[in-house]
């Protein structure tokens, strides 16, 4: 076995006491260097411009640096090896041997077993390496399900079911939260997310979750897309989704601590207790959680829920009043109507009629249905579950729908109410507008259309026109309309009177009757 090198320092002062002539056994006592040492270094550097040469020129001859050159290069060799070895390390049935056979194929003069092991695992260490994250209060929340699941026992049949476990932290106080639920189903994830907000009374800016089929349909480094429900989560609690690059657990590395702290404090904890229903099982899981949060921090005396209380708790943005339930969601086309009908209830609900023929996006639970189009919500309605019935609000509604319906909303006392507001000519005239015809619908437009005329030319003005239109043998909105257009309202009426009668033959007496 070769001996250690002696140090750059002791070297040089074995070169100096030469130099003075200092014989070899007086430099072994001085130095504590082995006689053969000394000799060996002495032998090499015979000859050699010692003044002249640097500190790496002189240990590349006394240290035979060429030896130490090979050995560096076969070290990179291995080194450029392991990139290739991790990669092949995932797959199937791959292992440590096989790939050191593969690597002494192609470097017959390699490390042997053990040294390409070492190489290998400083390779895997240094290229794994995790970085400090630094979170900010009410910025984010980290949810997952735990690997392990708990159980509780049906009564009536005596069958022993597993629980999902939902946890959810918040990095930078440290509270952690816990949930049992059935499964992993879109409904029970809805179940989680409710509770878990109510717990920490409040809403963050992100919820990171992992690549959850309920949660992301599809699965990216850069931009995941998230399903539907939580589309329309974030939307109800004013918050946004992200998710962890896939494989990379280490995205959401303090929710991944937290499902190793929950199986010490609560899992181990709870191990002997039998439960019979998912209600009973988060009973014990809240009371264990709320003893994990209040225990304090090592090293402090401060606990989890101290700083969400002081230095968290506020950042968070308020809840909705109402916890999050799923809408349903179908695309339609808005008919000519302007009204969508939603199939499985037959009913129509109205939408702007701008938007006649167009495919919108409707979303609807057992309250209210929501109209979308271009990300924009243009209806709001409460559901109605009447067959096949019409829900239409006003203001979506063309104007001349909207006058008619005005129009059809008048009772005859009605329209006689406002005439007699403008003057007893206009009272006299809608009267006998009123009774003009049998279809009453018809008497109505035609009086509501001589009141509107009001707007145009004035209360006097059809008053004046209403009074004129009397002296005819009948009265009529078109009439009134053309008295007006033509402002025949405001000409003087001149009328003869006189109660001679002329002597005619026609004309019989009263003697012709007795």
């Amino acid at each position: 076995m070769s001996k250690k090198p002696i140090a750059m320092d002791h070297l040089k002062q074995v070169i100096q006491l030469a130099k003075d002539n200092v014989p070899i056994k007086e430099i072994v006592r001085r130095t504590g260097i082995s006689r053969n040492s000394v000799r060996k270094y002495l032998h090499k550097l015979r000859n050699k411009p010692l003044s002249s040469l640097s500190d790496k020129e002189l240990a590349d001859i006394a240290y035979d640096n060429e030896l130490l050159e090979q050995n560096t290069l076969r070290l990179q060799t291995v080194i450029h090896f392991c990139k290739y070895a991790a990669s092949e390390l995932s797959r199937t049935g791959v292992d440590r041997q096989l790939l050191w056979r593969d690597y002494l194929d192609k470097h017959p003069d390699g490390y042997c077993y053990s040294q390409f092991c070492y190489h290998l695992q400083g390779y895997l260490k240094n290229s794994d390496l995790s970085m400090h994250m630094e979170y900010n209060p009410g910025d984010i929340i980290m949810v997952d399900f735990a690997g392990k699941k708990m159980h509780y026992v049906e009564e009536a049949t005596g069958e022993c079911i597993p629980a999902e476990i939902f946890l959810a932290i918040l990095p930078y106080c440290g509270l952690i939260f816990c949930y049992a639920v059935n499964s992993q189903k879109t409904e029970d994830l809805i179940l989680c997310f409710n509770a878990m907000l109510r717990f920490f009374g409040g809403t963050p800016a992100t919820i990171l979750c992992d690549n959850l089929k309920t949660a992301v349909s599809r699965a990216s480094r850069y931009e995941p897309v998230f399903t539907e429900m939580c589309n329309q989560l974030g939307e109800h609690y004013n918050t946004t989704f992200s998710a962890t690059r896939p494989y990379s657990p280490r995205d959401k590395a303090m929710v991944e601590k937290a499902v190793s702290i929950t199986y010490k404090n609560i899992y181990a904890t709870l191990r002997n207790r039998t439960f019979t229903s998912l209600k009973s099982l988060n009973i014990a899981i809240e009371e264990q959680l709320l003893l994990l949060n209040n225990k304090p921090y090592k090293r402090t005396v401060h606990s989890r829920w101290y700083f969400y209380e002081q230095h968290e708790k506020s950042f968070l943005k308020p809840l909705p009043s109402e916890p999050f339930t799923l809408k349903k969601v179908v695309t339609l086309t808005v008919q000519r109507n302007y009204h969508v009908q939603l199939s499985e209830t037959h009913h129509y609900y109205s939408v702007p009629y701008q938007y006649v023929g167009k495919k919108v996006k409707v979303l609807y639970n057992s309250q209210i249905v929501e109209v979308y189009y271009d990300y924009q919500r243009i209806a709001l309605h409460y559901l109605r579950p009447h067959q096949k019935a019409y829900t239409t609000l006003n203001e979506h509604m063309p104007p001349n729908h909207q006058r008619m319906k005005e129009i059809k909303g008048w009772s005859k006392e009605d329209l006689l109410e406002q005439a007699s507001r403008i003057g007893e000519s206009t009272k006299q005239a809608a009267a006998l507008m009123l009774d003009n015809s049998i279809y009453v619908e018809q008497n109505y437009k035609a009086c509501y259309g001589m009141l509107m005329l009001q707007k145009r030319y004035g209360s006097q003005r059809l008053e004046a026109a209403c009074s004129r239109s009397l002296l005819g043998t009948r009265t009529n909105y078109t009439m009134i309309k053309n008295i007006l257009e033509r402002g025949l309202d405001k000409v003087t009426i001149v009328t003869e009177t006189s109660n001679y009668i002329p002597t005619h033959d026609n004309i019989r007496g009263k003697n012709h009757y007795q």
